[in-house]
């Protein structure tokens, strides 16, 4: 059985509150964008800095504090949509500034606000096949490049970020008892960056503006959502989820200790928490402070709410992940 051994992260220089934007977007109303999203700052990079400079930070911090962690590691998995190069992988680049052992199974996978949990279930079944046994998953993300400064839609929401999780087998009855991941390709437009890729090459006419019935601004080259398509979707599919891998593991949504889901916004989160009839006090949220970090924002929690000592040995956590393809992705952790 999986457990997650240990979670650092890194958050870049650049600490960016909702009075910043105020200085290009006086008309922006930065007190019901803040009730709404719920962020009141996030971290971005620096023009030159990408996932892979944050995820090797992320790392140093880890290994700084478990030093002989780094000859044991054997797999090394990244997922990300901000790749430093269409080729190589971003796994194979952080494995050789790194400079682990060659005998390390190192690959990427793209996928975005599911993605941890995903990778929770790759990871899962790499141990117990015995390909691997001590695991770094690396998330991270640097969507402020993808968003453009007049779309006030994602503008305030995400912010950049990485983590590492150190995955092993458990020791004894604690560990990941299940997951359950799902996918809706036909959705897959309703989170998109339309040009850039190899269907839509980037060009003179890609990088053109447009302001939409709402007055975003933002062109094909920029992170296009549907928010409010998105946030229907998910409320009727990640419920259904939850309630049920709570019910093929007979447990009752009253036994588990904590809830981190996504950090999408405050709206989804307050949602699935009325949702599901949750108590508020079981669900662990940063948002606030450091926004939507996409894949990373479910381990950032974690490691948050580590931190505030909100989880203790033997507590029953449920993470959820869920957004762009659409996938929404649920496991249930003893700690």
């Amino acid at each position: 059985m999986l457990i997650i051994d240990e979670i650092e992260y890194f958050l870049p220089k650049n600490k960016i509150t909702n009075e910043d934007f105020l200085d290009q977007n006086q008309d922006w109303d930065i007190e019901s964008i803040e009730k709404t999203t719920g962020v009141s700052t996030r971290y971005y990079t620096d023009p030159n800095e990408t996932a892979l400079d944050i995820s090797f930070k992320a790392c140093i911090n880890l290994f700084n504090r478990k030093p002989d962690l780094k000859e044991k590691i054997d797999a090394l998995i990244f997922c990300t949509h901000s790749n430093d190069h269409i080729i190589p992988s971003n796994s194979l680049m952080l494995h050789g500034i790194l400079e682990l052992s060659e005998n390390v199974f190192a690959f990427d996978y793209n996928l975005a606000c599911s993605g941890f949990v995903y990778g929770l279930g790759i990871s899962d079944g790499l141990l117990k096949s015995g390909i691997a046994n001590h695991i770094l998953l690396i998330n991270a993300d640097t969507y402020s490049k993808y968003v453009n400064d007049k779309d006030r839609s994602t503008k305030v929401l995400f912010g950049d970020a990485a983590t590492v999780s150190y995955l092993r087998k458990s020791e004894n009855d604690n560990g990941m008892l299940d997951i359950l991941c799902s996918s809706s390709g036909k959705h897959s437009k309703k989170i998109i960056i339309p040009a850039g890729g190899m269907r839509l090459p980037k060009s003179a006419s890609t990088k053109i503006e447009e302001k939409d019935k709402n007055g975003n601004i933002r062109s094909l080259e920029n992170l296009h959502m549907d928010g409010f398509g998105v946030f229907s979707f998910i409320n009727s599919k990640v419920p259904q989820q939850i309630i049920k891998i709570c019910k093929d593991n007979k447990i009752n949504l009253e036994e588990i200790d904590l809830f981190v889901f996504h950090q999408a916004n405050k709206l989804g989160i307050d949602s699935l928490t009325r949702i599901l009839k949750i108590n508020p006090d079981k669900v662990f949220s940063n948002i606030d402070k450091v926004g939507n970090t996409v894949s990373a924002s479910i381990p950032l929690a974690l490691k948050y709410a580590m931190n505030e000592k909100k989880i203790k040995p033997g507590d029953l956590v449920l993470l959820s992940g869920f957004g762009t393809g659409l996938s929404w992705a649920s496991c249930l952790i003893k700690f």
